[in-house]
């Protein structure tokens, strides 16, 4: 439960947020003052205070100093009747997290608190970066133990110590929001702010004025001055999510932010001057957006310092145990019983490919554990998608074993086949045992599960060459492809 601290020495205020935040999620405390909202503080360990600036005693800003003085991580909303007052943004500059104005939109009030909720928690959750599970209560994690992860764990204690600009690439939900936390917990900010941006999930015309801020009537809508990301960061550490997706004017400034540690707001001409270090992700290929000139080369090259490429799920399947284990326990949740894994689901989840990567098989587990009638999770909980998809067709309920030795796969049709009549009893007697094995499992539906081995084998023995494989069953090839997408098979790692 997130504990949220209220000082303001109004009590309509006070009665106003307990109605708002009257949510069992979360845990709401009051202060009437500075003095009391400090010392409240010590004791109830907030995830975040909201303060009003003009109280009685101590104000907002001094408040805010000795927050600060605290905890440099605390988030810190200040609210204020007089917002476009330089008090409120001297507020920002010492290092709140935003600001609201009296009287407050209530909509946008929640908004701003799940995020600073948010962000409180990236900030203090532990990163752990075990090969192995062990009885270390983490919430989040980079797990692994194979060797390509052991190169990972590796290059986030050599970088973490240092201050260089970080760039991690791989596929969306291999973990590289996960690693760009871990480098941070581990590095000499950690005692300092950590905000994490996705540069494609915000409009590109808002996403300049979100990381540097803006000037009051710099754009329709801007009635007071904001300060961006960037100010709110200044001495901690800032990750860039899809850097790749960011418009030219903003790669501009990103990459004088990078040489110089300067910039301006959006419509003003005072030089800003902050001390961030960034952390960048991108899922595209930069190299190739930097010669088709939609991505600068000089800011390649300035993000590129360290590179960490994360591996994809299909690559690491050694550690799809681990993280199943790891997942079912988190999904328990604290002092809960987590499900197991029945005969056959382990196997099925090594087998699949995971185009989603970890973020897939996560949600995978979440699906089957509330779909599982019992404590352990068996293949039918899982999507049927992904059991038709399996990169082992054993695994598949609807296939039986390919057959050790069958004429009509392993002869190209070049070449000569054998005498038509030996051909004709060998493929009688394989359908008569193909029959018995029908009879003994009623959901087995024998010509498709022969269609569909006959199709993966063409494939393996012409090595993925499509055209090949559909001279090889004497059909043609759209009649190949209709079958590869009936059957679910996915070629690229049906083939070895």
């Amino acid at each position: 439960m997130d504990k949220l601290l209220l000082i303001d020495d109004e009590a309509d205020v006070q009665y106003s947020f307990r109605r708002i935040f009257d949510s069992p999620d979360l845990q709401l405390f009051t202060a009437s003052s500075g003095e009391e909202g400090v010392q409240l503080i010590q004791r109830i360990k907030p995830d975040l205070v909201i303060s009003d600036i003009r109280m009685a005693g101590i104000n907002g800003l001094e408040t805010l100093r000795r927050i600060r003085a605290l905890d440099p991580r605390l988030p810190v909303i200040l609210m204020t009747a007089y917002g476009t007052t330089q008090t409120a943004i001297e507020a920002m500059k010492l290092g709140a997290y935003d600001y609201l104005l009296k009287p407050f939109d209530v909509p946008r009030l929640k908004e701003l608190v799940a995020q600073a909720l948010k962000a409180a928690r990236e900030m203090r959750q532990t990163v752990a970066t075990q090969p192995m599970l062990e009885a270390e209560d983490y919430e989040v994690g980079v797990i692994g133990r194979s060797e390509a992860m052991q190169t990972i764990f590796k290059l986030i204690g050599q970088v973490a110590a240092t201050e260089a600009t970080v760039l991690i690439t791989g596929e969306s939900g291999t973990g590289k929001e996960l690693v760009a936390r871990a480098i941070y917990h581990y590095s000499r900010r950690s005692e300092r702010p950590f905000l994490a941006i996705n540069c494609a999930a915000i409009a590109e015309n808002l996403l300049e004025s979100e990381l540097f801020g803006h000037e009051k009537g710099a754009f329709t809508g801007a009635a007071a001055q904001r300060i961006g990301k960037f100010e709110q960061c200044d001495g901690g550490t800032i990750f860039l999510d899809e850097i790749g997706d960011m418009s030219a004017a903003t790669q501009t400034k990103i990459l004088r932010v990078l040489q110089n540690g300067t910039f301006e707001r959006v419509g003003g001409n005072q030089t800003v001057k902050v001390d961030v270090r960034v952390i960048a992700a991108t899922n595209k290929p930069l190299e190739e957006a930097v010669a088709t000139r939609q991505f600068r080369e000089d800011l390649f090259y300035r993000l590129n310092v360290v590179r960490i490429q994360m591996p994809p799920l299909r690559e690491r399947r050694a550690d799809i145990r681990l993280l199943v284990d790891f997942f079912l326990r988190k999904l328990a949740g604290p002092g809960g019983k987590p499900k197991s894994v029945g005969p056959g689901t382990l196997s099925t989840l090594e087998a699949y490919a995971w185009p989603g990567n970890v973020r897939e098989l996560e949600n995978v587990l979440r699906r089957a554990t509330v779909v599982a009638k019992g404590q352990a999770i068996l293949p039918a909980d899982l999507p049927p998608e992904l059991v038709s998809n399996s990169a082992l067709p054993s695994t598949s309920t609807s296939a039986p074993p390919a057959p050790k030795t069958s004429t009509a796969t392993a002869t190209p049709t070049s070449q000569p086949v054998a005498n038509p009549i030996e051909l004709s009893t060998d493929l009688a007697g394989l359908a008569q045992a193909l029959f018995r094995l029908g009879r003994s499992d009623p959901k087995l539906k024998v010509l498709p599960a022969v269609e569909r081995v006959l199709v993966i084998e063409a494939l393996k023995e012409t090595r993925g060459n499509q055209v090949q494989a559909a001279r090889l069953l004497g059909i043609t090839r759209a009649t190949l492809r209709k079958r590869i997408e009936k059957f679910g098979i996915r070629q690229e790692v049906s083939v070895s």
